[in-house]
């Protein structure tokens, strides 16, 4: 039994092959092609465009992919969602799709844009949009550059964002949010009814979600004396209980616990006063709630 999953390609491409990495899964691909290898025979992959990936998704080309929400909304595909996976080029959060114009426009809400030109590559999502707010406006597809199209070929834009840098480099001032978004893995629905490929698909994303959730977070691990325990485990922001390990030594005991890297230097030198010893950290790939 073998699945074929979708990979988006171009600015996504790095951070999925970096979050399968961290997942177990190793990718190789050389400059030129579509179709990358690896180290699972049960696996078949290929690169595409995320705004396309939904719509071969629902079509059957491939029983898997990943792809944005804005994507599967856009193309109005059928298709099973089966993990919201929090990542995005840059960063490990939402992107947005956000409604913008010129630093010196008038238009402070969607309302002012009555009668006015909006461009964008997610017509049907902007044209709903519209719709909700009672407004009435021409959208117009964008093939890209869509920053450049205002004021002289629009009034406004609906682009996507995850810091607003780009937007604040070309003179644009976000107005509004239309959509969240973030990147899910979606399947197949007759793929997703096959008991072998949906328990092949499940696999993968409970190894994605876990290699995400490991985002930021070490292990840590140190010796204690019973006697300072309590005190030292009062000090530890864990996921869950700490575990509590028995060493040769009956007076003593191994702590070892999970936190986010960006507490490591606080809470080591404390972890030190309150009698921590031989203190350890160590990265994470996956944590599997």
């Amino acid at each position: 039994m073998k699945i074929k999953i979708g990979l988006p390609k171009g600015s996504l491409q790095e951070a999925t092959f970096e979050l399968f990495r961290r997942a177990g899964y190793n990718f190789s691909i050389s400059e030129r092609s579509y179709f990358p290898s690896i180290d699972d025979p049960e696996i078949e992959a290929m690169l595409i465009r995320a705004q396309e990936m939904a719509h071969y998704v629902e079509v059957g080309v491939f029983d898997a992919g990943l792809t944005g929400k804005d994507w599967i909304l856009e193309n109005g595909a059928d298709v099973v969602e089966v993990a919201d996976l929090v990542y995005a080029k840059r960063s490990m959060r939402p992107v947005r799709w956000v409604l913008a114009v010129p630093n010196d426009s008038p238009v402070q809400s969607v309302k002012d844009l009555e009668g006015a030109k909006i461009s964008t590559e997610v017509v049907n999502i902007a044209r709903r949009y519209l719709e909700d707010h009672g407004v009435t406006a021409e959208v117009e597809f964008s093939w890209g550059a869509t920053e450049a199209k205002v004021p002289d070929l629009a009034d406004a834009i609906i682009e996507v964002t995850e810091t607003g840098s780009s937007l604040r480099a070309n003179n644009l001032r976000i107005v509004e949010t239309v959509l969240e978004s973030t990147t899910r893995l979606i399947a197949n629905k007759k793929a997703w009814s096959d008991p072998g490929k949906r328990e092949k698909i499940e696999n993968i994303a409970l190894m994605l979600k876990g290699a995400i959730e490991a985002e930021g977070k070490v292990g840590i691990k140190l010796n204690v004396l019973k006697s300072h325990l309590a005190e030292l485990v009062r000090i530890l922001p864990a996921m869950k209980n700490p575990t509590i390990s028995s060493l040769n030594d009956p007076e003593w005991v191994a702590v070892e616990v999970i936190l986010d890297e960006n507490i490591v230097r606080k809470i080591v030198p404390e972890l030190k006063k309150k009698g921590g010893r031989d203190i350890i950290e160590y990265p994470l790939n996956k944590v599997i709630p």
